[in-house]
C-alpha cells in the first residue's frame, strides 16, 4: 500500500501547487468552456449527424452507440465501487463547477472524451491531432476546476482509449 500512498501524496502536492499558482484563476474560464464541450451534447450531435449521413457514417454511429453502451456502465460501476472523494471535499480548494455525482475516480468527462476521440479518429484519422489535444484538455480542465485528481483523469483517459479500441474491434467483427 506504500506506493499508492506515495502516488496520492504526489498528486495532492500537484493539485495544491496548481491552485496556489497565480495563473490558476486565469485558467478557470477556459477550463469551464473546455469541460462543457464534454458534457455530452457533442456526442449526441455527432450521432445525429451520422444518422443524417448514414451511408459512410453508419459504422461510426454503431461504434458510438456501442462504445457508450459499454463505457457508461463500466465507468459508473468503477466510480461507485471505489468511491473516491473529490479533491474539493478533501483539500482546501474551491470547486469551480458542480460535478454530476459525488465521487471522482475515474473521470467520466475524460473517459468519454477519449472514447469519443478513439472512435471518431478510427473513421476520420486526419482528426487525430486536434482530437487528442481536445481530449487531453478536457482531462486537464477537470483538474483545474477542482473536481478531479490528475490520476482520475489519467485512468479516465486509459479507460476511454481501451473501450474505444474494444469497440473498434467489436464493430470490425460485424
Amino acid at each position: 500500500m506504500k506506493p499508492l500512498a506515495s502516488i496520492q501524496a504526489l498528486v495532492v502536492s500537484l493539485i495544491k501547487r496548481l491552485f496556489q499558482a497565480r495563473h490558476h484563476a486565469g485558467l478557470i474560464p477556459y477550463a469551464r468552456l473546455i469541460s462543457a464541450t464534454a458534457d455530452g451534447w457533442l456526442y449526441l450531435g455527432t450521432a445525429a449527424l451520422a444518422v443524417l449521413w448514414s451511408g459512410p457514417f453508419a459504422p461510426m454511429l454503431l461504434g458510438l452507440l456501442l462504445g457508450f453502451a459499454i463505457e457508461r456502465p463500466v465507468y459508473l460501476l468503477l466510480k461507485n465501487l471505489l468511491r473516491r472523494n473529490r479533491p474539493f471535499r478533501v483539500l482546501t480548494i474551491n470547486q469551480q463547477v458542480e460535478p454530476n455525482d459525488q465521487f471522482s475516480f475515474p473521470s467520466g468527462h475524460t473517459c468519454a472524451a477519449f472514447l469519443y476521440t478513439t472512435l471518431v479518429c478510427h473513421w476520420l484519422p486526419l482528426l487525430w491531432a486536434p482530437m487528442l489535444i481536445w481530449a487531453s484538455l478536457v482531462g486537464f480542465s477537470r483538474v483545474v476546476l477542482g473536481v478531479h485528481y490528475p490520476t482520475d483523469t489519467l485512468v479516465g483517459a486509459i479507460l476511454g482509449l481501451s473501450i474505444g479500441q474494444l469497440t473498434v474491434l467489436l464493430t470490425a467483427l460485424n
